[in-house]
C-alpha cells in the first residue's frame, strides 16, 4: 500500500471515523495497547462495520513509514474531496459571513496540515488550494492537521487566479498578505464575505495571485521583517483569528 492511502494517529483516525467513515476500509490497532482512546476507536469502527485488526507495532510502522501513529492507522479507499463547483454553495450557505482561506503554493505538508488545523478552529468556510505547485491533502497533512483535514472543506482548483475572480463575483473580498504592503491586516473589516490569501514558503504570493487580490495587507511586526519571515501557518493563524475576533463567537 502506498503511504497516501493511510492516515495515522488517534486524532486523525477518530476524525476520519466521525466525518468520512464511508471511505475508511480498515483500522489497524496496536495489539496489547492500553490507551483508552484506542479502545474507543475500535468500538466506533466496529459499530460502523469497519474491519479492525490488532497487529504488532512493526506492522503499523511498515504501512506509514516514519509517521508517528500512536498505535492506530486507518486505510482509506478514497479521501473526501470537494469540487470547484461546490464553492458557490458553501459561500451561499454562510449567509454573508463566509470566511475563506486561499493558500497559493504551500509545499510543505506539515505547513498545510497546520494551516488546516487553524482553519478548522476558526470555523473557516473552505480552504482553496491550487492543484498545481502545491502539496495536496496526503497522509502527512492529515496527521499534522489532527483531523482538521476531514472537518474543513479543502477545494483544489485548476486555475487559482480564475477561481479568485469567480469568488469576487460571488461577493467575496480577497485580501493578500504581503510584507511590503502599506495597510495593516488590523485595519480591515473582516466581518463579511472575506478571503484571506497567503503565499507559499519560498516565494510568497505569485504575480497573478497578487493582481487578483482586492488589496494587499501586512501583519505589522515591530521587530522588523517581511511576512515571509513568518511561517505560513503562523501567519494563517494570526490573520484568521483577527477575523474571528472581529466576528465574535458567531463564526461557523
Amino acid at each position: 500500500m502506498s503511504q497516501k492511502q493511510w492516515i495515522a494517529g488517534i486524532n486523525a483516525v477518530a476524525a476520519a471515523l466521525e466525518h468520512d467513515a464511508e471511505h475508511v476500509r480498515e483500522v489497524l490497532i496496536e495489539a496489547g495497547a492500553k490507551n483508552p482512546r484506542l479502545a474507543e476507536i475500535e468500538s466506533q469502527a466496529r459499530r460502523m462495520d469497519i474491519d479492525v485488526r490488532k497487529v504488532a507495532t512493526q506492522a503499523i510502522d511498515g504501512v506509514v513509514g516514519g509517521l508517528r501513529h500512536q498505535g492506530v492507522v486507518a486505510r482509506y479507499a478514497a479521501a473526501k474531496t470537494w469540487g470547484e463547483d461546490e464553492l458557490e454553495t458553501l459561500i451561499e450557505a454562510a449567509e454573508g459571513r463566509a470566511l475563506l482561506l486561499v493558500l497559493d503554493g504551500v509545499q510543505d505538508p506539515h505547513n498545510l496540515g497546520a494551516c488546516l488545523r487553524s482553519a478548522a478552529a476558526a470555523g473557516v468556510t473552505a480552504v482553496v488550494i491550487p492543484k498545481d505547485k502545491s502539496v495536496q491533502v496526503n497522509a502527512t497533512v492529515r496527521k499534522t492537521s489532527a483531523g482538521a483535514a476531514d472537518s474543513v472543506p479543502v477545494v483544489p482548483v485548476t486555475n487559482l487566479a480564475r477561481t479568485m475572480r469567480d469568488l469576487q463575483k460571488l461577493g467575496v473580498w480577497l485580501y493578500g498578505l504581503a510584507g511590503e504592503a502599506d495597510a495593516s491586516v488590523y485595519s480591515l473589516d473582516l466581518r463579511g464575505n472575506v478571503g484571506l490569501v497567503l503565499g507559499g514558503e519560498s516565494d510568497g504570493l505569485r504575480r497573478l495571485t497578487r493582481e487578483n487580490c482586492d488589496q494587499l495587507v501586512k501583519i505589522p511586526m515591530p521587530g522588523g521583517g517581511a511576512v515571509e519571515s513568518l511561517n505560513v501557518s503562523v501567519a494563517t493563524g494570526v490573520t484568521l483569528f483577527e477575523a474571528v475576533r472581529q466576528r465574535g463567537a458567531a463564526v461557523k
